[in-house]
């Protein structure tokens, strides 16, 4: 098994799941008994930064303008978790994926996120995609998934709309190119 911690899964045409489809996620966690990812490029329709700080409830005292809160997978959905930059450390727990990403999933982030004390570079998600041990295997092995290395820009700096895209750009693929039926030679 080839471990997938800090790569990234783009999700190929056909995805028979409505929730993955054209999904880019980033892997936190790989290992013999399953993985868990994040998709980095789904906004939530339905909350937005300001109301999740209301929710729980946060003082907000920094600019938060422009932090969007994303669909990070259909796993327990109420759950947050903030993929970030290394350059912040909890208190509580912070997971270092590798050196360039680092995950939290604790109050404090948020606190220190609305209290402008943040992450330098930061996605905050709501829920998460998970597999079993061997499934996440099997689905690459069908062809619903390709891989590539992740990076800040496609992770945190590029519009969620591009991603994707840009994803399938990493690996010298056009979308264009890409059939929704997968296939064996």
């Amino acid at each position: 098994m080839t471990d997938l911690t800090g790569r990234m899964l783009i999700a190929m045409p056909g995805m028979p799941d409505p929730r993955f489809e054209h999904s880019l996620i980033f892997i936190c966690a790989h290992s013999d008994d399953g993985a868990m990812g994040l998709i980095v490029n789904k906004p939530s329709a339905d909350v937005s930064f300001e109301n999740l700080l209301d929710q729980l409830p946060i003082d907000n005292t920094g600019d938060i303008s422009g932090i969007r809160v994303h669909f990070g997978g259909p796993v327990e959905l109420g759950r947050g978790f903030v993929l970030h930059s290394p350059d912040f450390r909890s208190e509580m727990t912070t997971l270092n994926v590798d050196d360039g990403f680092a995950m939290t999933a604790t109050l404090d982030v948020l606190e220190s996120i609305a209290n402008g004390n943040g992450p330098d570079k930061r996605l905050v998600v709501l829920g998460y995609a998970g597999w079993g041990p061997g499934q996440l295997e099997s689905e690459i092995a069908a062809n619903g998934w390709l891989i590539c290395d992740a990076s800040n820009d496609l992770v945190f700096d590029r519009a969620d709309g591009d991603k994707w895209e840009a994803a399938l750009g990493s690996l010298g693929i056009s979308p264009l190119a890409l059939s929704s039926e997968g296939g064996r030679a």
